[in-house]
């Protein structure tokens, strides 16, 4: 059973139509309960409130309605715009048109004067759908809020781990058995200098980069050139100008230039 849409609730009881034993002062009311955009909102207003077909408009009774309406407007001392009066105009001539007779010997058939303003109807629907869609999706600052939270980053410098004696002796012997492999009989020798290996292992290290123990050594040197490089490389690291570094036991070993 179809009803009747209200044109206004007041105190939660719906009106159908406006009250006649109502008396309501020339200056005690300056806002309008039920507003509307133009002429086409209300039309489209009228005819979902009685659940009209907008294809088959009753012209004739839409127009009763519309004109009631800007008659209530009046009384109630609203600004009319001049749309709605155009629109009153359009009703009132598409009503005549339809009460005219039509020739019966006409070749073709007259298009519906209502045509053009069902087409209009129809595109402000759709128009005024996609707005409340659009306006229904969530909207930044309105539903949600962008929150950053910014938290103080603390450095805390690790600690290096510190290389016990025993292993720094264990990867000597490694480099020391490799050596070993290289040996061979030499008829003279050159002079080895401490100092002068020391220069060259400051001048191989690097102060931000980890560079490994064993590739101070040179094998090829036999133990005696890989003997003057560790007492190089104990030399400096006792002068503080190099240091050590291990991250396990049995992990490898390396030197970088003191900080």
């Amino acid at each position: 059973m179809q009803v009747e849409l209200p044109f206004a609730i007041v105190q939660g009881t719906p009106l159908t139509e406006p009250p006649r034993d109502l008396y309501i002062p020339p200056d005690a009311l300056e806002i309008f309960l039920e507003a509307f955009e133009g002429p086409l909102d209300l039309l489209l207003y009228l005819i979902k409130r009685q659940n009209l077909d907008i294809l088959d408009i009753p012209i004739a009774r839409i127009t009763e309605q519309y004109m009631t309406y800007i008659d209530l407007m009046q009384e109630l001392r609203l600004e009319l715009a001049a749309e709605y009066l155009v629109m009153a105009a359009m009703l009132a001539e598409i009503k005549s048109r339809m009460l005219l007779p039509r020739s019966r010997d006409a070749e073709t058939e007259e298009a519906d004067p209502r045509a053009e303003l069902v087409r209009r109807l129809q595109e402000y629907e759709r128009y005024r759908k996609a707005a409340e869609d659009l306006d229904a999706m969530p909207r930044m600052e309105r539903e949600w809020f962008d929150v950053v939270i910014e938290f103080e980053r603390a450095s805390v410098p690790a600690a290096l781990p510190e290389v016990t004696l025993d292993a720094l002796l264990e990867a000597f012997r490694d480099v020391l058995r490799r050596a070993d492999m290289f040996a061979d009989h030499r008829i003279q020798r050159e002079p080895l200098s401490v100092r002068e290996r020391m220069s060259k292992v400051l001048a191989q290290a690097r102060r931000d980069v980890f560079t490994p123990f064993h590739d101070f050594f040179i094998v090829g040197e036999g133990r005696a050139g890989v003997v003057v490089t560790l007492l190089a490389i104990l030399e400096l690291l006792k002068e503080a100008l190099i240091e050590i570094v291990q991250n396990g036991e049995r992990d490898p070993i390396y030197v970088k230039l003191a900080s």
